[in-house]
């Protein structure tokens, strides 16, 4: 590859900057880091040819800014931008833009991601392909009995699905008449049906997606297949290639399928295809118009570079020969949310890191020892994919890797990941089929079972106090013999630090932790606060002032990292004052509304 792209801008973050910038690196092309204050002294900087300011700390001020980022594109002499996945690698005016400012785009047309980005446009699509969708319908101009009557033509229960959505956003189950009526009775603005559908809710689905070229001469493959069925909220949690228990006719299906909606938008580049499939039927979902976060598992099986891949192709080569599908990968996310409290995230400073190794293990992280994960950004602490000869193979390789990762500070997925491995519904090692689907983790209550288990072992670090700033109470390891026998401890450290030497006597006291609803002064006065958690974005607000409420009432809504979660009023009284509306972006501590509470 000559240097006619280089030096490359990668407009991201985290693992995804770093998993590009090494790509660059061997390829021998230069490459230009972006940061947001945060992330000034991270891996991806240290690791660039060069890295420069976006000029703000928030996402909206950084990552998500097409100014600040051509802006540096045009003081840095960047010659193309990579994406990366998430923020505006599917934004389809950032890719125009990019090229009229004489860049080169490391993805597809600005045209095709327009085509598939909205889902029903991009149903629309796979209709004309011949390709299977889901029973369902646009609610656009649609009353509520017009949704009523729809959903007991296709049957109960259906999703509600906003049209913008991705990665699991945007979707709402209703299983009777009653919840739709509900639905559009609390429509802020009606108009908003124009970006919704409705379709039937397949209850034990398996998500299936096909990891998908094409050049710009038209050659087209299929790199692998791949099953990520565990999910939560419809965030992907294990993600695995090939997809296991999959006949040979349902593969050439999806990759006919597959085929088709490519060569429709004139798709050049990588991306994704995704499917539902239940009883060897395949339905579409939707194509992701970028390089996804499981493409780990893709590249293990056929020892190709995806990223390399998506530079050749960008350069105007042709497809490399993809080679043939080897072994087994499976890929979990590591990330820093507590199994014992609904996976909320947790922030705060990390303590020492021990990374598995070992045969056919690979880590991607841009975290280090003593590195912050705050408020700003996700909880992703590193991405474990193992590569072995076959599926049972990997499972194993992958339990014995986390039991290898050890993470001081904070508390992690890992116990959760641990356990899935071990059900025997994943592992399926009799039978001919898949035992887990999208909905398993929440209706076979394994979330609970590893919450319980958890709490039970003690072993979930508090949480970092407000906004991840102050110190975290953390748990330290050391080692002891007990008749010439090596154990392995962790205790508090401000256990530690009160029974040590110099410490006798003088306990240090511990540093105040985060509270759910921690009041800030400003609002003192207008009695309980609800407050956020987390860093978040308000989906609903369900109050209005001057509204009597009831403890334990829906107040609002909050998404972060795709996942919802509901904020009740902590006590009996009157709706005092609202202090955000839908959409705001709110941090750990803000007073969302503000109740007077019953005398």
């Amino acid at each position: 590859m000559t240097n006619a792209l280089s030096p490359v801008l990668v407009a991201n973050r985290g693992e995804i900057a770093v998993r590009v910038i090494r790509t660059l690196r061997e390829l021998g092309l230069e490459s230009i880091a972006v940061y947001a204050e945060a992330d000034r002294d991270t891996l991806a900087c240290e690791l660039a040819t060069s890295a420069y300011s976006l000029g703000g700390r928030s996402a909206a001020e950084t990552y998500l800014n097409p100014e600040a980022i051509l802006e540096v594109a045009k003081k840095s002499g960047a010659r193309a931008i990579h994406p990366g996945y998430g923020f505006l690698s599917e934004n389809a005016d950032f890719a125009a833009r990019v090229q009229e400012a004489g860049l080169i785009w490391i993805g597809p047309s600005p045209e095709a991601i327009d085509a598939l980005g909205d889902k029903i446009r991009a149903r629309a699509l796979a209709d004309s392909c011949n390709v299977p969708t889901i029973a369902g319908k646009s609610l656009e101009g649609t009353e509520a009995e017009d949704a009523i009557a729809l959903a007991n033509e296709i049957g109960y229960p259906v999703l509600i699905k906003r049209a913008d959505g991705g990665g699991g956003r945007g979707i709402t189950r209703f299983n009777s008449d009653s919840e739709l009526r509900e639905f559009y009775t609390n429509l802020a603005d009606p108009q908003t049906l124009s970006l919704c559908f409705m379709e039937k809710f397949i209850a034990r689905g398996r998500h299936v997606e096909t990891q998908c070229a094409r050049d710009s001469y038209g050659t087209f493959a299929v790199v692998s297949t791949r099953d990520c069925s565990v999910q939560r909220r419809n965030q992907k949690v294990v993600e695995e290639a090939p997809a296991p228990f999959i006949s040979e006719e349902l593969h050439s299906r999806l990759e006919r399928f597959s085929h088709a909606l490519f060569d429709a938008v004139n798709y050049v580049g990588v991306g994704t295809c995704e499917f539902l499939v239940e009883d060897d039927h395949a339905y579409f979902l939707e194509v992701n118009p970028r390089l996804q976060v499981e493409h780990t598992v893709s590249e293990e099986v056929t020892g190709l570079d995806l990223v390399a891949e998506q530079l050749r192709i960008a350069h105007g080569l042709p497809l490399s020969i993809i080679p043939p599908v080897r072994g087994h990968a499976i890929e979990v996310r590591v990330t820093s949310e507590d199994p014992a409290n609904e996976l909320m995230p947790a922030t705060g400073r990390l303590g020492e890191i021990q990374w598995p190794g070992g045969p056919g293990v690979r880590i991607d992280s841009f975290i280090r020892p003593g590195e912050e994960i705050g408020t700003d950004f996700d909880s992703l602490i590193a991405k474990i994919t193992v590569h072995a000869p076959t599926r049972i193979q990997a499972i194993i390789r992958l339990q014995r890797a986390l039991d290898e990762l050890s993470v001081e500070g904070l508390p992690t997925s890992a116990p959760l990941l641990s356990h899935i491995l071990a059900t025997p519904q994943f592992r399926s090692e009799e039978g001919d089929a898949l035992g887990v689907y999208t909905q398993w983790l929440e209706r076979e209550g394994i979330l609970t079972e590893v919450a319980e288990s958890v709490r039970a072992q003690g072993t979930s670090p508090a949480e970092a106090s407000e906004e991840g700033r102050e110190e975290c109470a953390v748990m330290r390891s050391f080692v002891i013999e007990v008749d010439g026998k090596r154990v392995a401890l962790k205790l508090p450290s401000d256990l530690l630090s009160a029974t040590s030497a110099e410490g006798a006597g003088r306990p240090r006291p511990r540093q105040p932790l985060r509270r759910a609803l921690r009041q800030r002064a400003n609002a003192a006065d207008e009695g309980p606060n609800v407050t956020s958690p987390i860093q978040a974005t308000v989906i609903r607000v369900a109050v209005e002032e001057g509204q009597e409420v009831e403890e334990g009432e829906l107040v609002a809504v909050i998404e972060s990292m795709k996942m919802e979660k509901t904020l009740t009023a902590g006590c009996n009284g009157t709706i005092a004052k609202i202090h955000v509306a839908a959409g705001d972006t709110v941090k750990a501590g803000d007073v969302l509304v503000s109740i007077k509470e019953e005398a």
